[in-house]
């Protein structure tokens, strides 16, 4: 349904991503998070100073909506329309350090938690293993040199 179509009584029972997503459908180009606020808040007649304080709210909405996509100039777009190759992608070197960083932290503590394992919290532990191992005779080192 078209968005000129609708009423405002219909409008405000959408939430605005629902109402950004016909926005975004209907133009032929990608808008900017302004843009698209501000045309919302024309079709729901919403006051200048609402923009000024929902916005921040608004732009998190549409950064967690999979149904869009942020190009590389700022606009927003339908990921439908887009391969991945045009999503912004924001390194910077110190991003890079601190995972590397992490990358070694996390293989440390692997390696320690290795080193405190014990088998007697093993929770697979499963009951039926003492009859299967009960004709198991176990030998110790120095019964084992005796017997070579």
């Amino acid at each position: 349904m078209s968005l000129k179509k609708m009423s405002k009584d219909e409008l405000e029972l959408m939430s605005n991503k629902d109402i950004t997503y016909l926005l975004l459908e209907e133009s032929a180009k990608p808008i900017n998070t302004l843009n698209l606020f501000k045309k919302i808040a024309k079709l729901l007649e919403l006051p200048e100073s609402a923009i000024d304080s929902k916005i921040a709210d608004y732009y998190t909405a549409l950064a967690t909506d999979k149904r869009f996509i942020m190009l590389e100039d700022g606009s927003w777009d339908l990921r439908s329309r887009h391969t991945s190759d045009k999503v912004i992608k924001i390194t910077d070197e110190d991003d890079e350090d601190d995972i590397e960083e992490n990358e070694e932290e996390e293989e440390n503590e692997d390696d320690i938690e290795e080193d405190n394992y014990d088998d007697t919290e093993d929770e697979d532990y499963d009951e039926d293993t003492n009859e299967e191992l009960k004709d198991l005779v176990v030998i110790d080192e120095d019964e084992l040199e005796l017997e070579q």
